[in-house]
């Protein structure tokens, strides 16, 4: 199992800790530390994906529960709607790109800490916001922190140019993902669904 780089610390801290407690014969806080371990070992995961052939379409850029789809109005009076993922504990926190192009924007803003399914959390919570310029769209994927995730992690910059399902950060613990797709996109998800990021479709082109 292909374990991200930033949970490594994560993973061998409970586990040297376990290590050094069946060295002092205290087995029951030994165990407990090597179930941490497990844990963080199995949060901090990065499963290889396979992702559509098809260029037309916008796939999740999480894993989750689709807690929201809602119109919106753009800065540009556009009609659009925003889908939000829901990322528990025991789903995959890496974050992929919803569509092929080049990041043209990557914002961080400092925040509050909301549960990440509070309707405010997209307005007032630590985020981090991407704009990737496909060839016949743009769409903005916000990673926004929630009550227990203190630390967004983006490994890309504005200028780089990413493929369908490309991996470009990650959320430390529970949060949630926002992806804003213009009305040039039929949405394709429900509130309600699950979905895995870089492989579920949200979305296609008309």
């Amino acid at each position: 199992m292909i374990i991200a780089r930033e949970g490594i610390v994560y993973v061998l801290l409970p586990a040297v800790l376990a290590v050094v407690f069946v060295g002092v014969g205290l087995w029951p806080v030994a165990v407990a530390f090597a179930i941490l371990a497990a844990f963080m070992a199995f949060f901090f995961r990065d499963p290889r994906r396979h992702t559509p052939g098809d260029p037309t379409v916008v796939v999740a850029p999480a894993d989750g529960r689709v807690t929201r789809v809602k119109p919106v109005e753009d800065n540009n009076d556009n009609s659009a709607t925003v889908v939000s993922i829901f990322l528990s504990p025991f789903d995959v926190h890496i974050n992929r790109a919803p569509i092929a192009g080049k990041i043209t924007n990557v914002s961080y803003t400092r925040g509050k800490f909301l549960m990440a399914t509070d309707e405010n959390a997209s307005l007032v919570n630590e985020q981090n916001a991407i704009t990737i310029e496909g060839e016949t769209i743009t769409v903005v994927c916000k990673q926004i922190a929630g009550i227990l995730a203190r630390r967004i992690v983006c490994w890309k910059q504005a200028g780089e140019r990413v493929a369908l399902g490309e991996r470009f950060g990650l959320i430390k613990f529970s949060s949630r993902t926002d992806v804003l797709l213009p009305a040039s996109v039929e949405v394709l998800v429900v509130e309600g669904a699950r979905v895995k990021g870089g492989v579920s479709i949200i979305g296609r082109v008309r």
